[in-house]
């Protein structure tokens, strides 16, 4: 249904972007008389690692999530047309109507079981980015409680 590269999400190509801004240039001559200003711009440089490899792990956890709606969204489509290939109304006897309350609601539960897959990935894809996020918050704050005693 869908093929590779046609919603391309390019993590390295976002990654660019934050680097074509290179903060160690802007803070190079500015003069801080009690913060050591290069350890400075190298804790900000790995907060910026940090939320892109972030960005790389949620973007990941998503186009995963992505594939496997596709899938899902296919394999839902085959399986309805197979099911009216079958169904004739005309014909519908009770207990045509009761099997057919059958498949319908074997559907239902299997669709409620497919949202709940795609929300567990979703869930997954949000914790690993905010884990790489939280570990470099509390590394920062160990680097800037470091940097404020140097001088």
């Amino acid at each position: 249904m869908f093929e590779k590269g046609q919603f391309p999400f390019d993590p390295e190509a976002m990654m660019k972007l934050f680097q074509a801004n290179d903060f160690t240039k802007m803070m190079q001559d500015a003069k801080m008389p009690s913060i050591n200003t290069n350890a400075l711009v190298a804790a900000q440089a790995a907060n910026m690692e940090a939320f892109m490899e972030a960005n790389k792990a949620a973007a990941a956890g998503y186009q995963d999530m992505f594939r496997q709606q596709v899938a899902l969204f296919e394999g839902a489509m085959e399986e309805a047309k197979k099911a009216m290939a079958n169904m004739d109304v005309s014909k519908m006897t009770p207990d045509a109507a009761a099997a057919q309350q059958e498949v319908l609601k074997a559907a239902y539960e299997k669709a409620i079981t497919h949202m709940t897959e795609l929300t567990q990935t979703a869930q997954k894809a949000n914790k690993e980015a905010y884990e790489i996020v939280v570990a470099r918050m509390k590394a920062s704050m160990a680097e800037l409680a470091e940097i404020s005693k140097t001088k």
